[in-house]
């Protein structure tokens, strides 16, 4: 999982969560126990990935070891850092 993936939507945003999951080898209870959540809730979030909040997202990147970057559509040239 380490190319870059363009999401547009949240259909596509299950698939990459679950493909990440599977590619740390960690299954739904695990990231669910990390995140506080139940096993069916994980389960339920993949399918519906539409229902997860902004907060639940950048912490299931965390558990998953992801990135989450933001730019204009069509950009394919990495953004530079900003400095915070």
């Amino acid at each position: 999982m380490s190319t870059p993936q363009s999401l547009v939507t949240a259909i596509q945003l299950g698939q990459l969560l679950k493909a990440a999951r599977k590619h740390r080898q960690l299954t739904q209870a695990e990231v669910a126990a990390r995140l506080g959540l139940s096993q069916n809730r994980i389960s339920h979030l993949e399918q519906h990935p539409d229902e997860l909040s902004f907060k639940q997202l950048l912490g299931w990147c965390a558990v998953l070891g992801l990135e989450l970057r933001l730019g204009a559509r069509g950009d394919t040239e990495a953004a530079p850092k900003a400095e915070w």
